[in-house]
Parts: C-alpha cells; structure tokens; sequence
C-alpha cells in the first residue's frame, strides 16, 4: 500500500488546547510608529494624491451583548471607552495595544475623531475600510453612514452630507461570531490548535479617506490581451455628464495607445490596440502605466500583458502555459499570519521581505491559503514577478473529521468518487447552511472581479481539502464566468469532480508521483493539468522563535542540516516528476504559523532556516 502510516500517525492533530503562545514580534513590529501605520496608499490599481490614512490610535471599548448577532446593527455607541486601539491591527492582535479576544458574546466599537479643514460643496467625501471580520454598522457624526458584511473585501462609505468643517467624530460596532458561525472565516477559530490559528475581529486592513469631485471613477477593471495586443477597460461612474479617457504609457513614460467615450449607465467599456506588447512574465516582470480621466477625476493604475492557461505541449501532455510556453510553477503555500499582528502584515515590507524570500529561495508561485491578502501585496507580487495561485475563502460548519481528514487520508480513491452535487454531502463537507451558500458565492465573485486585473495572479482556487465545498463543477463555471483568462483549480485536495482546468492533489503521506486524471474522458472539450498542490511540510523548530513547544506539521527534524538534507532530497524529487506530466507543486509552507513550525521562515521571520 502507497500510504506512510507511521507518518500519518505522527502528524495526527491532537485536539485544541488552551496553550498560550508565545509573545513573539518582527523587527517591524518592534519598530512600530503609532503615527505612521501601514501609510502607504492601500489601492495601488486606482491611486489618487488627495487622501487621508486613518490608521494609528482610536479608541475601543467591547461591550457584552447577548444579542450581540441582532443588534450590532442598531447599538448606541458606548458611554465610556476601554482604551487605546492601534488600528488597523485586531484587538486579538499584540500591536494592536489590547489584547483581548473579542466573543460572539460582545459587540466592538471603535471611536476617533478627524479634522477637516474644509468642506466642498462641490466635492464628495469617501470613508474607506479595506477589510472588517465581519460585520459593522458605521456613524458619521452619530449619523448612521451605511454598514457592511463580510470579513475580507473592502468597501467604502459616501460620507459627505454627514461631515462639516473642523472635528468630526466617526464610530464602528463590530459584530463577529467568529466559527461558531458559518460565515467565511478561513484558518480562525476561538480555540486555536494545529492547523486553525487565532481568531480575530474588527478592523483588520487600513482605513483612509479620499475626496473626489461629485462625478468621479468610482471601479476600473483592465483586461491586457497579449495574443489580440488590445486593452479592454472597463469603467463605473459615480454620476453621467463626461467623458472617461484612457492613456496608456510603457514603464519609460512615454504614450502607447489612448481611447475615450461618453460615459454610460453601468459599466463604460473602452479597448485601444498595442503593437507587440511587452510580455510580463516572472523574469521580466514588466508594467504599463494606466491614466483614467473622468472630468476633473484622474486615477493612475498599471496593466500588464502575458497569457496563463493549460495547453499540451510537443508530447501531448497538458501543461500550465505562460505565454504560451509550458512553465513549471515552483510554489510556496502562503498563510499569511504574523505572530504581532495576524492576518494584518506589521509593515509594507514586511509583505514584501516574504515575497522576496520566497524568490531566493527558487520559487516562482505562492498559493495564498484561504485568504484575501491586502492589496498592496498584489501590487508586489506584480511588480516583483511572483505568479500567484489565489484561493477562495472558506466558511462553514466544521466537516466531519471522517469526510474532512480520515477517508481522503487513508484511501486515495475517494479523492474523486464523492459527489459534490449532493445536498447530504454538503452538510458533510460543511456546506450545508444556504447563507453560507450564498456568502460564499458573493464573495467570490467579487473577489476574482476585484483581483482580475493583477497580472500576478496565474490561477483560481474554488475549494479547498472538501472544506465548505458544493457543486464545485457549477461554482468554477460562475466564477469563469466572471474571469475566463485563468485556469481554475475546482477542487484542491481531494474530492474532485473533474472541473476545472487542473487535477490538484495533496500528498503528505504518499511517494510522490503524477497520478492519472480519474475524470479524463474523450468528449470533454478541455484536458486538464496535474499539480501537486500542497506536499511537504517538513518541521524543524527553532529555539526561541517558536509560539509553542509543540508543533504540527509532517515528519519532525531535531537538527538543522538533516532538515535541509531532506528538504532538498524532496524538491529534487518534485523537480525530477516534471518530465513525468507534473506542471507545478506548491510546498507547505512560507513560515511558521503558531503551532505549525514547518515553514522556511520562522513565524517572526528573523530566521531563515535555508
């Protein structure tokens, strides 16, 4: 039998343990300045020169509510105010100065004061929350501006009849049942332990504000065709009355191509040609400058033109293709978690020291894990040359452990046997709630319509390990049909039901090899590629830079060099299956998270055990 079973023994998870972490910190967050926190601007696909960061101190005050998930929506702000929060991290989070775990029991408010210096009548005013776990209500003045819901996306406030000139007081109630609900939540949990880590809440990415004219570019998505040499743009509008204009510029600053139309209802849709564009690609990580004008509205942005897909190459053998050429992506499971500060980077380079590790380190792809990362970090990606492999968000009740963990461990043929389409397997995959259901949906579609511009991103991820999976053949087609450029991965793991454009397993626990595609069959109208996409996971431990004296992950090393002797002897044997039909494998892990001590980095990334 292909199967390690003292291996799967040894990394068998234990259950949850109230175990304090360690306090562990980054140089970054050491060095934290309280009046300069993650003050870069955070929407580097449609920048602007007039904003203003919010990040810094506001005050908090949790307050115990037993109907905390009905009233969140119409509380009253607190009488008086527990403290000092250093926004954007999570209370949970030690920089953000609280360190409290908030409860489905209590409500989060958060309160500060802003002064403008004037107000134009001409102008509007937009309050911006790039991500709040989970659901806000938020005031104005004690005027009730909007709410939201939804713990990863950002979305912003018009705010411009509730301000006037000089102080002005804005205050949010948080609501967040973290997994006793079954809201899109991904690796949190109340009671972390192995592979689920600290559960967080409230704000989490940078709040700012930004003034733009009464008729302003209010969404741009691009759409670089490297085969066709065209850029498609499409454009959204606060109100009609103008014309959006669209420049175009090489990384010289000189003017490629230019297009403008009247602006329509919905969506303004414009397309200018480019003679042989510059191909993006990892090596050559090349950007055009983008110029969208609306009346006196003007955003810069970037594009880039390369083509990502699976195609066979001269054997026949289905290929992920960059520009057309079979690629082999060498990748990195990335959780993006900070021992400081969660699922919040402490710094703008902190998230680019991570990206750059991982390129020293010969990969060229990162899957970021059951996560919508900030969008700075898109932007380096781009910029740097990083391919990404982008998952959807999970959510849920908890699957069974048998469904979850047991059955795909122990036999490889259920990895495509169990339907998906069954409503009695979604509640065993978790996905049983209809809300849930049809969070999941809303969510990602906004999230790939949100990315779809990044040339980075290489690949969709829908499910992952059967967690909150359902009608995954069905979910990949709805999300083509919002982006129909990249291959998707349907299902990553196990439980596939040959969607997609790749047959994505995991393997901790078997030899590796290129396994057959089970759902291959003569009428389907595309073959699909094998990828590796979670292996490894290695542990090696180092002293003083752990968060608990235990750790999970997938065969333990007591000494260092016996770590990279079998690191290096595993990706060999990666590198080696390529000649096989293997297009790609993605290592677990970046760094260390918590109880996982089997990344490349340690969780404060001060060591770098390669």
């Amino acid at each position: 039998m292909d199967l390690d079973i003292k291996r799967v023994l040894a990394a068998r998870p234990g259950e949850p343990e109230d175990v304090t972490l360690a306090p562990l910190t980054t140089v970054w967050g050491d060095a934290l300045d309280t009046n300069h926190v993650l003050d870069a601007y955070p929407r580097p696909q449609m920048r602007r020169q007039n904003w203003t960061c919010l990040n810094g101190l506001w005050e908090y005050a949790i307050v115990e509510s037993s109907e905390a998930a009905n009233v969140w929506r119409v509380a009253r702000p607190p009488q008086a105010w527990d403290g000092a929060i250093c926004v954007p991290f999570s209370p949970e989070a030690s920089l953000s100065g609280v360190g409290r775990q908030l409860l489905p029991s209590q409500l989060l408010w958060y309160g500060r004061c802003v002064t403008l210096d004037a107000v134009d009548a001409s102008r509007s005013v937009l309050l911006n929350f790039e991500a709040v776990d989970y659901a806000c209500a938020c005031y104005v003045n004690d005027e009730r501006v909007g709410e939201h819901v939804g713990g990863y996306l950002p979305f912003s406030f018009d705010v411009t009849s509730a301000v006037h000139a000089g102080e002005n007081r804005i205050e949010l109630c948080v609501y967040d049942p973290s997994d006793t609900g079954t809201q899109l939540r991904g690796k949190q949990r109340l009671h972390r332990a192995n592979m689920w880590y600290t559960a967080q809440s409230g704000i989490w990415q940078t709040v700012w504000l930004e003034e733009v004219p009464k008729r302003y570019v209010a969404d741009v998505r691009l759409r670089a065709d490297a085969d066709e040499g065209t850029l498609a743009v499409e454009a959204q509008v606060s109100e009609l009355g103008d014309v959006v204009a669209v420049d175009l510029f090489d990384a010289t600053g000189v003017l490629v191509a230019s297009a403008d139309a009247p602006a329509t209802e919905g969506t303004t849709a414009l397309s200018m040609h480019v003679d042989e564009p510059r191909l993006w690609s990892p090596d050559d990580p090349y950007l055009y400058s983008v110029r969208v004008a609306y009346g006196t509205d003007e955003v810069m942005s970037y594009c880039a033109f390369r083509t990502v897909g699976v195609e066979a190459d001269e054997a026949g053998v289905p290929r992920f293709c960059l520009n057309h050429k079979p690629f082999f992506m060498r990748g990195l499971l990335d959780q993006g978690y900070w021992p400081d500060s969660l699922m919040t980077a402490p710094a703008d380079d902190a998230l680019v020291f991570d990206i750059v590790a991982a390129r020293s380190a010969g990969f060229n792809l990162l899957r970021k894990h059951i996560k919508i990362e900030s969008r700075r970090w898109y932007w380096h990606c781009d910029r740097l040359g990083m391919l990404v492999c982008q998952d959807m968000v999970s959510g849920g009740d908890m699957p069974g452990e048998w469904v979850s963990v047991n059955i795909p461990t122990l036999v490889r043929r259920s990895w495509t046997t169990l339907r998906d389409t069954k409503s009695r397997n979604w509640k065993r995959m978790g996905a049983g709630d209809k809300a849930y259901r049809t969070e999941w949906i809303q969510t990602a579609r906004e999230a790939v319509r949100m990315l779809s511009s990044h040339p980075c991103i290489c690949s969709w991820v829908v499910f992952n390990e059967s967690w909150g999976q359902f009608s995954s053949a069905e979910m990949c087609e709805t999300l083509r049909a919002v982006d129909d450029s990249r291959p998707y991965v349907a299902t990553s793991g196990w439980y596939d039901q040959g969607a997609g454009d790749f047959y994505a397993v995991h393997n901790y626990f078997r030899s590796m090899r290129v396994y057959k595609d089970a759902h291959k069959r003569p009428w389907q109208d595309r073959t699909r590629a094998f990828v590796i996409d979670e292996f490894g996971g290695l542990t090696y431990s180092v002293e003083g830079h752990c968060s608990v004296p235990t750790n999970y992950g997938y065969d333990s090393y007591d000494n260092l060099d016996e770590w990279k002797a079998a690191y290096n002897e595993l990706l060999a044997t990666m590198d080696e299956l390529e000649k096989d039909g293997l297009s790609g494998y993605v290592y677990t892990q970046v760094s260390d998270v918590e109880e996982e001590t089997n990344g490349l980095l340690t969780y404060d990334r001060r060591v770098n055990k390669l």
